[in-house]
């Protein structure tokens, strides 16, 4: 059953009983090569401007809809998605099987991802150390064990696997501080908003003359030099090289909210990178719109957009379909508009029908992503390809890469650095 062009509805999910407002996580909770589906609820009667969100429920699917279990109960008051819910999907201690992370009743639990079963229980540093869970190597211990807490704006903790603390910080934290192994030591350092720390939390630079705070981070060699970079949305676009240079800057938007960096076309070197302004904010009448820059930071084009809606989420898609270059994701539009996959030229390629949220990831291990639109009621399974939800390797658990153990309303991510100078490496920390 096709379903907008060059898609095909590859199942429907009953999500009622979840609860209202729930946010979608994605990852193979039970190792059967097969991802599974976990909304998040969170907790209601907070000022998510200010006060950090917990975690009211849990509840896991499989692909067909079944209930594979679900902890806390669903509150027809629960909160909106206006910050992070702190939960993420993550094999955090190496036994080969994935946990979920999470923040609930004032306490960091570890469960089990295929029973739903508190593993672990840890005190949290602070009242208000919930605002997001990042997931890093900051010890050296080969692969990510360590944890990374916030408050809204202000303070981070940083927690080794047993939830001892190994450092905080305080400064502009930003949303969703990224960690990448920028110096190549085996320990991850920390772009926490407009600082870069060394794993041990020292600060190694700053950003200069950027006002509010960072609303999403990206890492890539954008440029083709063989070095990473880092692109910083927030009050304007703007590029660093790893020691804390500015390359350039883009100050031709209002609000940068959101930046995606990707292979989007293939008549120029390096890689672009996909923007969202936020022109007019806040009210009936409010509009944004996307633009593309290169990887001088040239703006490429920027949309007039003529339908209301000011609060699009854009991300990257790479090997949604066999065509060599990555899409433009845009959904949460409003306006009339439902998520649609751009290319590099904003023609559409994809249309979604149904409108709602977005996640995507490769579901079935068969190299191609899946997209899943979701609503308060219901989840749609899309594919470029009409194939059924049969895993393509049983039993053979499928990896959950670092996109989706990031998980964030604010998207940030990596490209691998051989993708600017061709090598699409699809899939592949994304």
């Amino acid at each position: 059953m096709t379903a907008g062009d060059s898609a095909y509805l590859l199942g429907t999910i009953d999500l009622s009983a979840a609860g209202l407002r729930s946010k979608m996580l994605l990852g193979d909770l039970d190792g059967d090569g097969r991802m599974e589906i976990l909304m998040v609820q969170a907790d209601g009667g907070i000022d998510d401007r200010y006060v950090p969100h917990q975690v009211q429920c849990l509840t896991a699917y499989d692909l067909e809809g079944r209930m594979l279990w679900q902890v806390g109960e669903p509150d027809p008051n629960a909160g909106g998605p206006g910050s992070d819910y702190p939960a993420q999907i993550w094999d955090i201690d190496g036994d080969g099987a994935n946990e979920v992370l999470c923040v609930m009743g004032k306490r960091f639990l570890v469960l089990d991802g295929a029973t739903g079963k508190v593993k672990q229980r840890y005190e949290l540093p602070d009242p208000e150390a919930h605002d997001c869970i990042v997931i890093a190597d900051l010890t050296g211990a080969g692969r990510p064990q360590d944890m990374i807490l916030k408050n809204r704006y202000k303070k981070m903790w940083a927690l080794d696997r047993d939830f001892r603390l190994l450092w905080t910080h305080e400064g502009n934290t930003g949303h969703f501080p990224w960690v990448y192994d920028f110096d190549g030591d085996g320990r991850d350092e920390v772009m926490a908003g407009y600082d870069m720390l060394d794993h041990d939390g020292r600060k190694l630079w700053s950003c200069r003359e950027l006002d509010d705070h960072a609303d999403c981070i990206w890492v890539g060699d954008v440029n083709g030099d063989g070095e990473p970079e880092i692109v910083i949305g927030g009050s304007v676009t703007v590029m660093y090289d790893a020691q804390g240079r500015e390359l350039w800057r883009y100050e031709g938007s209002v609000e940068s909210q959101h930046v995606a960096l990707g292979k989007f076309r293939g008549d120029m070197p390096g890689l672009q990178i996909a923007g969202l302004d936020r022109i007019v904010r806040g009210n009936a009448n409010g509009k944004d719109g996307m633009f593309l820059l290169d990887a001088e930071g040239r703006e490429l084009w920027k949309e007039d957009r003529q339908t209301k809606g000011w609060l699009t989420i854009i991300e990257p898609i790479s090997g949604w379909d066999d065509g060599p270059l990555d899409y433009i994701l845009a959904y949460r539009r409003g306006g009339g508009v439902t998520p649609t996959l751009y290319d590099g030229e904003m023609n559409p390629v994809t249309v979604f029908p149904e409108d709602g949220y977005v996640v995507h990831a490769d579901l079935l291990g068969a190299g191609r992503e899946n997209v899943v639109v979701y609503g308060q009621e219901r989840a749609f399974i899309y594919a470029s390809q009409p194939d059924g939800l049969t895993a393509k390797r049983p039993g053979v658990p499928l990896p959950q890469t670092k996109r989706l153990y990031s998980s964030t309303l604010y998207p940030g991510g990596e490209v691998p650095l051989a993708q600017a100078a061709g090598s699409m490496a699809k899939g592949e920390n994304r």
